[in-house]
């Protein structure tokens, strides 16, 4: 006979493993996964660029909403997700596993431990500290012409070529940088 009580006790085993999983990874990575709200996705998809040709990379991915839409509006570009935190990555790669498109790939790891050199976009919703720090990766990675796209948070330096305002209650921005030849 069906026991109802150990079912609960296994699902309330379960979700609270994945509450412990996502609180141990926002400790160890310093920042929760943190998804973009749906005005700035909507906001954010009016400001992408036309791109040439390249992978489309988003940093620290989360759950993937940003990163499906990426790969919707860039059908034909290659776009890659890469988070850390491994519970908001199976989410994601579920999702585009079910859902689509066959463009996005989901990666399970650190952006730290990929190179950009193919990049036509990176797409960051990142803190500002961890924006300093990834400066440099930009610059010696990116070719000219790789657009990165960021919201919230700027890249400290640097002086975006379009920033968009979003009608959300922290008038949340856009900002758009595009690599130079001499390195911004």
């Amino acid at each position: 006979m069906f026991d109802w009580l150990s079912l609960e006790a296994v699902a309330l085993i379960v979700a609270l493993s994945a509450i412990a999983l996502v609180f141990i990874y926002s400790l160890i990575l310093g920042t929760p996964p943190t998804p973009t709200s749906p005005k700035v996705l909507a906001r954010l998809t009016v400001a992408l660029p036309t791109l040439g040709p390249g992978t489309v990379y988003e940093l620290g991915s989360g759950w993937g909403g940003v990163a499906t839409k990426l790969a919707r509006t860039y059908p034909d570009h290659v776009v890659v997700a890469i988070e850390a935190s491994p519970l908001p990555c199976l989410v994601a790669a579920l999702r585009r596993w079910f859902f689509g498109p066959a463009n996005l790939q989901v990666r399970l790891g650190s952006f730290w431990n990929y190179r950009l050199d193919d990049a036509a976009a990176v797409v960051a919703y990142l803190q500002t500290d961890v924006m300093e720090k990834l400066r440099p990766k930009f610059e010696s990675e990116l070719r000219p012409g790789t657009v990165i796209i960021t919201h919230t948070f700027r890249v400290p330096q640097w002086e975006p070529f379009m920033v968009y305002d979003t009608d959300d209650l922290y008038k949340t921005p856009i900002y758009l940088y595009e690599i130079e030849e001499n390195g911004d």
